[in-house]
């Protein structure tokens, strides 16, 4: 069983479990009946509401009786930081302990703001098989949808870490390769090795399983009633009846038009370096993903069943495909290839930096300062859409580093720059003396953060970031059939969405006031509501393996 080393004394999804066992008896109808509120129109009134409709469905005319409401204000009151419950013309309303929270909260900032730990007797392992970089090509090769997902892959990673699983990924790169290169400039963590590994022992044992297959036999004997189809290229090997075998074991969630089989030694030395990293890892009764583009998932079915019929151990590997949609690419450069698109990306960010920045765009700092910036852009381009879903790419829109969007990776690491210059501001006005150092988080008085958008960054950024992480792999156990699907786009919607409320309460609020005494509190306490904002900024960014920006 596993528990979490710390975790949050609150959280949205402990609340809401609670809130909707306080309203239901025994026998009551099923459907949900507690909605949290997020807009900033809601918020000035309400946290959480129960609508009448759902309501009606409990209580006549929707009405909760008196003494359940004092009931549940008895009961949770202080543990879940209510300070009201009403019946309003919209339901039943209840509103949070504000002061309260932002200081639970922000006294506990990184309980909510870094990765939980997550301990277990034995940690789930999983492999990410990047299926675009098996063939092992040049950079030249690599398709923009081939890099959706690979950083796809980098980014999931990532998140499963710090979920606790330990992951590996395969194929290995050799170092110094062109695609090795190339995703060392766009930020891409990838395990490399200096030497390729040998697997001939088990392609040979391969070769010797299928030669006895009775699937392999299926497959000559039908090839051999046509003597056209008995014709095969010099580069196969065997033929085998893939669709026999698929009934045979009552697979299920397989491309219907997969029949035969034309095994080539390149999908042989493929799956001899699955079966290496299984057994290199200890991973026989683990999780493989196939992480693949829609174009190669035909294909990559084919992998899949090939290495289950040559699996003749006692291991049992699970084996799934988590496929992406294709990238489109729209304008007068719609053939390009992922270097190219990334160069034009990053020649696209020096000069929208230029344009708003002036001289000040010179030197090594800038230069790996435009790189982030165009790494971070590329991958809420890529990443920012739900995995199976296409992404058109309009390259003849410019990139604006100011500017809101909903892909936006320059507007997040903007935004991301802002905080680090407001901080920076801060500790220079400290050495100057105009602020006093900052405060014990204890001796603030958070009552002070009154502006609505304050509790709407805490309320919908801090307090769930942590169920943010974890959404993004809520179905990786629970999906039936081999095809995954997971939420990979959640980080980055996130993140645009922070961004946007971020700016809005920023471009109207001075958080740095007049150095007087009795303004300091108001300060500091924004401050650290800032901090918090911060962290989850490099937070969630890591998960993306961005490097937020230090300066404007």
């Amino acid at each position: 069983m596993e528990t979490a080393a710390s975790a949050p004394a609150f959280s949205l999804a402990a609340c809401s479990a609670a809130l909707e066992a306080a309203l239901r008896g025994p026998g009551c109808a099923d459907g949900r009946v507690w909605f949290k509120e997020s807009s900033g129109r809601n918020l000035k009134s309400r946290d959480w509401i129960a609508p009448r409709a759902a309501l009606s469905k409990l209580y006549p005319r929707g009405q909760v009786p008196e003494d359940l409401i004092e009931r549940l204000l008895s009961e949770y009151r202080h543990r879940l930081y209510i300070q009201s419950c009403k019946q309003t013309g919209s339901g039943l309303a209840i509103l949070m302990d504000h002061p309260a929270l932002f200081t639970h909260v922000l006294g506990n900032m990184l309980l909510y703001t870094r990765p939980l730990k997550v301990l277990s007797a034995k940690k789930k392992c999983v492999i990410l098989n990047c299926a675009p970089l098996q063939e092992n090509k040049g950079s030249e090769s690599l398709t923009v949808s081939h890099l959706r997902t690979i950083l796809l892959v980098d980014h999931l990673a990532e998140v499963l870490r710090q979920q606790g699983w330990e992951v590996h990924i395969t194929p290995n790169l050799a170092l110094k390769t062109s695609v090795y290169n190339f995703l060392k400039l766009l930020r891409v963590t990838w395990p490399c090795t200096q030497q390729t590994t040998s697997n001939e022992e088990a392609v040979s044992n391969f070769k010797k399983i299928l030669s006895e297959s009775v699937y392999t036999q299926l497959g000559k004997d039908k090839a051999s009633s046509n003597q056209a189809q008995n014709m095969l290229p010099e580069d196969v090997l065997f033929k085998v009846h893939l669709k026999q075998f698929v009934k045979d074991k009552e697979l299920e969630g397989y491309d219907a038009n997969l029949d035969m089989a034309l095994v080539k030694e390149e999908a042989l030395r493929q799956i001899a370096e699955l079966q290496h990293k299984v057994e290199k890892e200890n991973a026989e009764d683990g999780l493989v993903i196939h992480v693949v583009g829609c174009e190669e998932e035909f294909q990559q079915q084919k992998i899949d069943l090939l290495w289950r019929i040559l699996n003749t151990s006692r291991d049992r590997v699970t084996q799934k495909h988590l496929v992406c949609g294709s990238v489109k690419v729209i304008g007068e450069s719609s053939h390009i290839n992922a270097v190219q698109y990334f160069q034009f990306r990053r020649s696209q960010m020096q000069e929208a930096s230029v344009m708003k920045y002036g001289n000040l765009v010179q030197g090594d700092s800038w230069t790996e300062i435009i790189c982030s910036m165009t790494s971070a852009t590329i991958r809420f381009e890529l990443l920012a859409t739900a995995h199976r879903t296409p992404v058109n790419l309009d390259l003849t829109q410019a990139v604006n580093i100011s500017t809101k969007g909903t892909k936006s990776g320059a507007f997040v690491m903007y935004n991301c720059a802002r905080l680090a210059t407001l901080f920076d501001h801060f500790n220079k006005s400290v050495q100057q003396g105009l602020y006093p150092k900052f405060p014990e988080t204890s001796q603030l008085n958070f009552s002070a953060l009154q502006e609505e958008g304050e509790w709407l960054l805490l309320y919908n950024y801090v307090i769930p970031f942590q169920e943010v992480l974890c959404q993004t792999m809520q179905s990786l156990s629970s999906t039936k059939g081999i095809r995954l699907t997971i939420n990979t786009e959640t980080v980055c919607k996130f993140l645009v969405n922070l961004s946007i409320d971020f700016s809005s309460y920023y471009n109207r609020v001075h958080i740095l006031g007049e150095p007087l005494e009795h303004l300091f509190n108001q300060m500091f306490a924004r401050l650290q509501l800032m901090k918090a904002l911060r962290e989850v900024f490099h937070t969630a960014l890591g998960t993306l393996h961005v490097t937020p920006p230090s300066q404007l």
